[in-house]
């Protein structure tokens, strides 16, 4: 199973929550805690590694915190992912890896996991932040066309 860390989805959640922030104005770790209802060490640690990796700016001082470099909607999805888990990789074996496993001279397999990493590479980075963190506020296709059930008047 292909699954994302807990750190990735907090940091989408606190990018999603510094986007809220009027007028580019910073908010500190605390705040973001409080607002999200994430640990302040965990917002904190989130915060670095977005601040490392340039999608959050960091203002130092009684007047410091956080903001976004730019906005979620030019933030892919893989942009996040790379800078808290590291290279979006199905297997350890990609991307032209060598002396990572003691078979790989006779493994039938080697280096076909490339196409597929590609492709869900190129799929997350057509997912921007700005779409995760709007996500709540639009209805599914399914649920568009479908009809509210009838309520009737008590007798």
């Amino acid at each position: 199973m292909l699954r994302l860390s807990k750190l990735t989805d907090y940091a989408v959640v606190v990018l999603a929550r510094l986007e809220e922030a009027e007028d580019g104005r910073v908010l500190t770790a605390p705040g973001l805690a409080a607002a999200t209802g994430l640990g302040e060490p965990t917002v904190a640690k989130v915060l670095k590694t977005l601040s490392h990796a340039g999608l959050v700016e960091g203002r130092r001082g009684a007047s410091g915190g956080y903001r976004l470099a730019r906005p979620l909607a030019a933030m892919p999805l893989t942009e996040v992912i790379a800078a808290i888990d590291g290279p979006i990789a199905l297997t350890a074996c990609v991307d032209n890896a060598a002396g990572c496993c003691e078979t790989e001279d006779r493994c039938a397999v080697r280096g076909r996991w490339d196409p597929v990493n590609d492709a869900i590479r190129r799929t997350l980075s057509g997912i921007s932040i700005a779409d995760l963190a709007g996500a709540s506020a639009v209805m599914p296709p399914h649920a568009a066309g479908a009809r509210r059930p009838a309520t009737f008047a008590a007798e």
